[in-house]
């Protein structure tokens, strides 16, 4: 089951006695306990139906006696366990979930584990209630989740200026929220949201940052490559070696794919969008087979020098630089 299934199942008022939401992507998690109360109970019977747990403080037996309560002049009452992966005597619930309330709505947040499907408890869970089981997006799925997003605000913004954005945070849904949030505070309704917009409120610089780095290296252009290492050393975190080496790796990875069986669509092959194809068959045609191996291991022995794995302690530019010519120089064209 999706999350917006199970908002839709709280939109329409047939809510089942249990949700159980785990897994290791928080963002979905918390977007379903922060709208329980909202969806199931109208905002005049919140005080007296709605009770909020955290795992770490609660004891199992005021859980119980919470769940097992009648509403207040209502139809229903909700439960909410934020953080039940740090409860103690959680399993003790399960003589509840043999004969949940009808009258109540138990939501559980588990975050970062999934239930062991071998125990009783597990069983109890599928059997009486939902289960949602969250994983991280794929790099090849935020670029559809954020137009997605978009869309539901009625906003729109350029693929390049959201795959900067991507590029820039990563696979951290929450962080990519408030990001966007931000941006559709500040821009204007009428206009998309473009890469001028994001240097300006996110704080992306658009000339210096890991996204053009790549495209920098992937044009075997030197000396743009340095310049923006030159801008990393003194604005180290708009571009630290721990984010950089991974892009890269990614980058010059996806590369090699190129060289096997063809789909004919290649944006879905490399998992990128339309627009940034171009430059991966650019690094293709100009390192070609063997430099893009040459690469791959100057990327992993880089990373083990970047943790102090056979290196005397140079700093995080200098070894940035020196990777950056080796890399130009691969291939041998």
């Amino acid at each position: 089951m999706k999350p917006e299934d199970i908002l839709h199942h709280w939109k329409t008022g047939s809510p089942a006695p249990v949700y159980w939401l785990e897994g290791e992507e928080e963002y979905f998690i918390e977007q379903l306990l922060s709208s329980a109360g909202e969806y199931l109970l109208p905002a005049e019977q919140r005080d007296f139906n709605l009770t909020v747990f955290y795992g770490r403080d609660c004891q199992w037996a005021d859980l119980l006696n919470a769940c097992r309560r009648y509403p207040m002049f209502a139809e229903r009452q909700v439960v909410i366990l934020r953080e039940a992966q740090s409860m103690r005597d959680l399993d003790k619930m399960e003589a509840y979930l043999e004969q949940p309330m009808a009258t109540t709505v138990w939501v559980v947040g588990y975050k970062d584990k999934k239930l062991d499907a071998r125990k009783r408890f597990s069983k109890l869970v599928k059997e009486k209630g939902v289960v949602l089981t969250t994983r991280k997006l794929y790099a090849n799925e935020l670029l559809g989740w954020g137009e997605q997003w978009l869309r539901a605000q009625n906003r729109m913004m350029s693929e390049r200026a959201l795959a900067l954005l991507i590029d820039f945070v990563g696979d951290d849904l929450s962080r990519m929220v408030n990001e966007l949030e931000k941006l559709v505070l500040n821009v204007p309704a009428s206009i998309p949201i473009q890469d001028s917009h994001i240097e300006k409120y996110v704080g992306i610089s658009r000339g210096y940052n890991p996204f053009e780095l790549q495209r920098a290296l992937a044009n075997r252009q030197l000396q743009k490559a340095i310049q923006i290492i030159q801008y990393f050393e003194s604005n180290p975190k708009a571009g630290p070696i721990q984010l950089l080496l991974p892009t890269l790796y990614s980058f010059f990875s996806k590369c090699m794919l190129l060289f096997g069986p063809s789909s004919g669509n290649v944006a879905a092959l490399l998992g990128v969008p339309p627009f940034a194809v171009k430059e991966y068959q650019t690094a293709v045609q100009l390192y070609g087979y063997s430099g893009l191996e040459q690469i791959l291991l100057l990327l992993h022995e880089y990373n083990l020098r970047a943790v102090g794995v056979g290196d005397p302690g140079t700093s995080d530019g200098e070894l940035m630089k020196e990777l950056i010519i080796k890399i130009v120089r691969s291939g041998g064209k």
